[in-house]
């Protein structure tokens, strides 16, 4: 396991972190997938608020005893964005009280997503009051937050110096914060990445046109190297049931060096199969077609579409798309059979793409069941 400073905040972090949304079965599971983790070398569990009971096993892990010392171990727990001070004050004190801690080592502000979001935050009362508070109580060590928004509220929160990391999306099928990424650098923030193998393309099963693409490696390494290769980046989610779902990916957890010869040819094959197959209908991701009047997130449509089409990532796309419409700000935007054909967005497209047909074409490709967050 390789380790690296986490920002401003001085802490070395293994490469790998615990992510704990998933392990909710039995809390026996729960204990030896924890065991297993800090045995193969990670130092740091991440769990939230909003993962229905993951604190609460957790906690009950941490009072039966670990095998390492609390001083070894760094906790993160994340809370929701409050307009007041008295509701982020009482959350925290709950969160300490089921994880059994009179600290945690970094809170994160949970999914500063939206522009309200920002505003309880950036005019400095409400929650970050609350917050503040509870670092001078030594509750809180370090201060950050996640965010699933888009990239300009990224960059504001980022910019409020408020923050000493950020957990975020970018994974090389979905490139869009890599200014995100450039701005924490320069600010010494740590960088966490959020759910590279599942919100990262599904990559734990991969469609046999992926796999083949990706030889010698897995689409999974692939995009492990993708992000451990930039040291920019400190740490990756990785988020088990069971046990023997952390084999696997950890078996390149020493490998952080610079991307070799043979995996930026399959970096390149996989581009020119894009271009290849889309030739003409391939969305460049610039975003210059938004704001859409009937409120569409038409980048990410086309995105999850030039996904299904040059690489048959169907079930990844239809996972995502599902979601449109029922994740609320976790996943905003409207499905795209809500395109009236008003053309709003035709003279935007600097590659002039028939944005209404590829909607309308991206829809039927991905149409399937709902999907509601975990949590949600």
């Amino acid at each position: 396991m390789q380790y690296r400073r986490f920002g401003k905040t001085n802490l070395f972090l293994s490469v790998f972190s615990l992510g704990t949304m998933r392990y909710l079965t039995e809390i026996e599971n729960v204990k030896n997938t924890i065991e297993t983790a800090l045995s193969l070398g990670i130092n740091h569990i991440e769990t939230a608020r909003g993962y229905g009971d993951s604190e609460k096993y957790l906690g009950q892990v941490i009072k039966e005893g670990l095998s390492l010392a609390r001083n070894q171990i760094y906790i993160t727990t994340k809370i929701s964005p409050t307009p007041d001070m008295d509701s982020m004050s009482q959350y925290i004190d709950e969160s300490l009280a089921r994880l059994n801690i009179d600290y945690v080592d970094c809170l994160a502000i949970h999914g500063v997503n939206t522009w309200e979001h920002f505003q309880w935050i950036a005019n400095k009362n409400g929650c970050i009051l609350a917050v503040e508070k509870a670092i001078n109580e030594g509750k809180i060590k370090h201060l950050g937050f996640s965010t699933h928004g888009s990239l300009d509220v990224i960059l504001a929160a980022i910019n409020t110096d408020l923050f000493q990391f950020v957990n975020l999306h970018y994974y090389y099928f979905f490139q869009r914060n890599a200014p995100a990424i450039a701005l924490a650098k320069q600010k010494d923030m740590g960088v966490f990445i959020i759910s590279p193998a599942d919100k990262g393309g599904k990559l734990y099963t991969p469609p046999e046109t992926l796999i083949e693409l990706c030889q010698p490696l897995t689409p999974l390494a692939l995009n492990y190297r993708f992000l451990l290769s930039d040291e920019r980046i400190t740490t990756l989610s990785i988020g088990p049931g069971k046990p023997e779902e952390l084999i696997a990916p950890l078996k390149i957890a020493d490998d952080v060096t610079e991307l070799n010869e043979e995996e930026m040819k399959i970096f390149k094959r996989l581009s020119n199969q894009q271009d290849y197959i889309l030739q003409s209908d391939k969305c460049s991701q610039c975003y210059a077609c938004l704001p859409c009047p009937e409120n569409i997130h038409i980048p990410e449509v086309l995105r999850l579409r030039n996904l299904a089409v040059a690489y048959d990532m169907s079930d990844y796309g239809k996972y995502r798309y599902g979601m449109f419409e029922n994740a609320g700000h976790w996943f905003p935007g409207m499905k795209a059979n809500r395109c009236t054909e008003c053309g709003d967005c035709l003279p935007k497209c600097p590659e002039k793409l028939d944005i209404p047909k590829l909607l309308k074409d991206g829809h039927e490709r991905l149409q399937g069941k709902e999907k509601r967050r975990l949590w949600g």
